[in-house]
């Protein structure tokens, strides 16, 4: 356990502290280890991502290493029982078995006549934690190191010989589960940088030779031909030459639209294409493509993000040494210059280390980031450790992306306008079955609002699709079609057409898509449908709550169009709002905010500049760079992609916005209640420390019972005070903006601009 890591946990006093050197600087880990609910793989289309990498088993992993490990016996434990032994599922096994043997230990003890059995089983536990503390305490000793490894070692070696191994057992049970947990948290923040490989493509389509043949990506120079299929991850970043299509580049730009691309356009790696075949001409190299600079800006976000080694950390060790040549120096000195028999000044010194013994401060940071952490995922938000906690609550500003994040990244059919006698119904189930074998996010929004209203596709036969433009069918002998306002243009009746394009240009104004569908004939008609993406449950308290807590500002950063993105940030009334960005600028911009943060902070002596942090909070792949660049990221769990999840400190597991103020308030109650914990510790520490070496010579000496009360009263307190978390109260959820309805209409409209009426509803 003396080994240097880099996994976060929280502390008494600031963000540092890593490793199972949080151990010794009195801080905790955990949580991060356990699978997140609601991720997804993000492999899309025709499988051309090829294979995935794989994240090695847990216990496995490179990083999750059990405790006593070296770097290199970490990456190859060995074969046999002891390799089974020392792994973090293990360990975290055989704590729990030690936790539930002490606590049936000591109620056998305090409440049958079995006192031998509930010896036995106390005995046990301490045997257990033995095991793993033994072997770390004799890694650091191997390493002429003496900290607080060793030290909790002897004090519970020291608590069984004067008959109180329950004490000892206690202090091993949490010392083995922390290690436990925080090895299994290693191996999964191992797997970020994976989760992004996996959505690198594995696989190309290049003519080469007089004939289309398949290639890696990174074979590919700038100037080659290749040939993207529909539902084919594009390659590389290159400019199409030849077809029309659709491509879904949400992994760039978090957009839950596709984007209509055509001769000229540029396609990027990772997106895909959705409808019909491409030929486009390379631009760059596979190393130079966006993608990949996607992967750069995580990598080296995440190691800009390392926080400065703890003041803890640093005297763990001195703390250490100190306090057990104290009591050796105490014994002699009561011994050889005070004259008292050799048991007196033994009983002295092993009374001053007993109450010198910093297991509250130990237990004060495990209590109250455990509870934290239960407290949280009873509310459906995941802290990934003590650090994702320390940093949220030091949180003074929060940006967000838009798509996915304050909208749930699926276009919905909130409205449908029908121009002039048209018959919305009709017109909708035309477009349902226009719409029927289409993939187009659009076409599933169709689709699933007639389907909710309880409409059957019409009887359409002849279906024609155009890429990019729209469907066309005969219903009944007439001509009926579904898209773009040129392509359906000759069906719409001659007296609607003016309408329909006044209805068109409203909705753009709103920063909505409309579709027109029409049908021909003597009874000819149109409509327009509004497609929109609903905000997600929470958005329309999300500002004014973070602006309650002190949270300013509360910016947007999204890849979406400006004039969706001004509708959104009017109607919630966000701070400031930046629009059309791609993921470097996500995290440029964010960097500006921390800067102008913590300038703001030093001018005006609002709060340490050091504790002001921006939280960011975003779904896609292109968030990932942002996430891992913001002092606390926090990822949304059910569309999250496993890039921004892995990037994410926190998950927030049911989706509702209404989460993160609640879960800010929580971190710093928790912070508040730690502060409390680490104080009362050494108060008991000091205290009692100075009235064993006082009373001793005064005749009010300390008995080694009154100092394990002492000792065992001041862990209780910390233990309780940490405990009250568990009781923080629910989520408050705002009664006007989380039900059915606030969940399906999007915000309102810019001042000025008209709100559609929607017909059908």
């Amino acid at each position: 356990m003396a080994r240097r890591s880099e996994v976060p946990g929280p502390t008494a006093s600031g963000p540092g502290g890593r490793g199972r050197r949080a151990c010794k600087s009195m801080s905790f880990n955990a949580g991060e280890g356990s699978a997140v609910p609601g991720t997804r793989p993000t492999d899309r289309g025709r499988g051309t991502l090829g294979a995935p990498m794989s994240a090695a088993p847990i216990d496995d992993a490179p990083g999750a290493r059990p405790v006593g490990y070296t770097q290199s016996e970490a990456g190859h434990p060995g074969p046999g029982v002891m390799a089974w032994v020392w792994r973090p599922r293990t360990q975290l096994r055989a704590s729990i078995a030690a936790g539930v043997l002490l606590l049936i230990g000591i109620v056998i003890e305090k409440t049958t006549p079995l006192d031998a059995l509930g010896s036995g089983l106390v005995w046990a536990s301490l045997s257990i934690g033995m095991v793993y503390g033994l072997r770390a305490a004799a890694e650091a000793l191997s390493a002429r190191t003496v900290d607080i490894d060793v030290l909790m070692v002897v004090g519970a070696g020291l608590a069984a010989w004067i008959n109180h191994p329950e004490e000892g057992a206690l202090l091993l049970f949490l010392f083995t589960l922390s290690g436990a947990l925080e090895d299994l948290a290693l191996a999964r923040t191992r797997r970020e940088i994976e989760a992004l490989h996996r959505l690198m493509p594995q696989e190309a389509i290049v003519w080469r030779d007089g004939a289309w043949a398949a290639c890696a990506p990174d074979g590919l120079v700038a100037g080659d031909r290749v040939r993207i299929r529909p539902g084919d991850i594009v390659p590389v970043d290159a400019r199409v030459s030849v077809g029309a299509s659709a491509v879904d580049q949400s992994t760039l730009t978090g957009e839950s639209l596709p984007r209509e691309v055509g001769p000229g356009d540029a396609v990027y790696s990772g997106t895909v294409n959705l409808d019909r075949a491409l030929e486009a001409l390379v631009l760059r190299p596979e190393s130079e493509s966006s993608l990949r600079k996607i992967l750069r800006l995580v990598t080296e976000a995440r190691q800009q993000r390392e926080p400065i080694q703890r003041l803890m950390d640093r005297l763990s060790q001195p703390y250490a040494i100190g306090v057990m040549a104290a009591s050796a120096a105490v014994l002699l000195v009561w011994w050889l210059l005070f004259r008292e028999p050799f048991s007196g000044a033994a009983y002295t010194a092993i009374t001053f280390l007993i109450v010198l013994s910093p297991c509250a401060l130990i237990i004060a940071t495990p209590t109250a980031t455990l509870t934290t952490i239960a407290r949280g995922a009873r509310a459906g938000v995941l802290f990934k450790g003590g650090q994702a906690i320390e940093r949220l609550a030091r949180v003074g500003a929060v940006c967000f992306d838009k798509t996915g994040t304050l909208t749930v990244g699926k276009p919905t059919l909130v409205a449908i306008e029908p121009v002039g006698w048209s018959d919305s119904a009709r017109l909708l189930s035309v477009a349902a079955a226009l719409e029927a074998d289409s993939t187009h996010p659009i076409a599933r929004a169709v689709r699933e609002a007639a389907s909710a209203r309880g409409l059957t596709p019409a009887p359409v036969t002849d279906a024609v699709h155009t890429a990019g433009r729209g469907i066309r069918a005969v219903l009944a002998g007439d001509e009926v079609a579904v898209g773009d306002e040129a392509f359906v243009h000759d069906i719409v009746p001659v007296c609607l057409r003016a309408r329909v394009k006044e209805v068109l240009a409203l909705t753009r104004r709103t920063g909505r898509i409309a579709a027109v569908v029409a049908a021909g004939g003597e009874h000819g008609a149109a409509a327009v449908l509004v497609i929109a993406d609903p905000l997600r449950p929470g958005a329309g308290a999300l500002v004014r709550r973070l602006h309650a807590l002190g949270v300013r500002p509360v910016r947007m950063l999204t890849g979406d169009h400006r004039v969706s993105a001004e509708q959104v940030a009017v109607g919630l009334g966000i701070d400031e709002w930046d629009a059309e960005l791609l993921p470097e600028d996500k995290v440029r911009l964010l960097r500006e905010t921390k800067d102008a943060l913590r300038v703001r902070a030093s001018r005006t002596g609002w709060g340490r500049a050091s504790e002001r942090g921006v939280a960011f909070i975003g779904d896609g792949v292109n968030d990932a760079p942002a996430l891992s660049a913001a002092d606390v990221a926090i990822g949304i769990g059910s569309i999250g992609s496993d890039a921004a999840l892995e990037s994410s400190d926190i998950v927030l597991l049911n989706d509702d916005l209404e989460c993160v103020p609640w879960a800010l308030a929580l971190a710093r109650r928790a912070r508040a209640i730690l502060r409390f914990n680490i104080i009362a510790a050494m108060s008991v520490i000091v205290v009692m420390g100075l009235w064993t070496l006082i009373g001793s010579r005064t005749g009010l000496a300390v008995e080694m019972w009154q100092g394990v009360i002492a000792h065992e009263g001041g862990t209780l307190l910390v233990v309780l005070n940490s405990l009250r978390l568990l009781w923080a109260p629910g989520v408050e959820h705002d009664r006007g903006g989380t039900g059915e309805a606030a969940r399906a209409a999007p915000p309102a409209p810019p001042e000025g601009v008209p709100a559609l009426a929607p017909a059908v509803q």
